[in-house]
């Protein structure tokens, strides 16, 4: 069974692929009442599915008419894609596992990776495998993935 943020995540992306300008507006207490959960859910869902190295926009007005627009960012051109990035990773302070991942899986979903060099390289990347202090594998895994944005845009 799949659990109350997938759902939402779902449902946002649907939405969002269904829309003609590749954005939503949505008003968070509405999303909520939908899903029968707290505010703060959509807000959890939001800031960890709709990220800019997932290929999303996200941009909030508070208040009482505010609102939250997702808008998915289309590239028209691999290079566009992979100077994305490279900006992205010149200012990610903090490139844990889970940034990683979802890089990789952005160039997988963009045809630049296989399944497989995906595993391999998360799994090279990993905590585990780099195993030195936090501070460093975040250094590391920065100079490797900006490396692989090179590599892959001579491809």
């Amino acid at each position: 069974m799949r659990n109350i943020s997938d759902v939402i995540e779902q449902y946002l992306k649907q939405v969002l692929k269904e829309s003609q300008a590749n954005a939503i507006e949505i008003k968070r207490q509405d999303i909520a009442k939908r899903f029968e959960c707290v505010p703060s859910q959509i807000n959890y869902v939001i800031n960890t599915r709709f990220t800019v190295e997932k290929g999303y926009l996200v941009e909030s007005k508070r208040g009482g008419g505010g609102y939250i627009r997702i808008r998915r960012v289309i590239l028209h051109e691999k290079q566009d894609l992979l100077a994305s990035l490279i900006d992205f990773l010149h200012n990610q302070p903090n490139l844990n596992e889970q940034v990683v991942e979802n890089i990789l899986i952005r160039l997988f979903e963009e045809g630049l990776l296989s399944e497989r060099e995906v595993r391999l390289l998360f799994h090279v990347l990993s905590d585990e495998s780099l195993g030195l202090h936090a501070t460093d594998r975040h250094l590391i895994r920065r100079q490797q993935l900006l490396a692989l944005m090179k590599l892959l845009s001579y491809r």
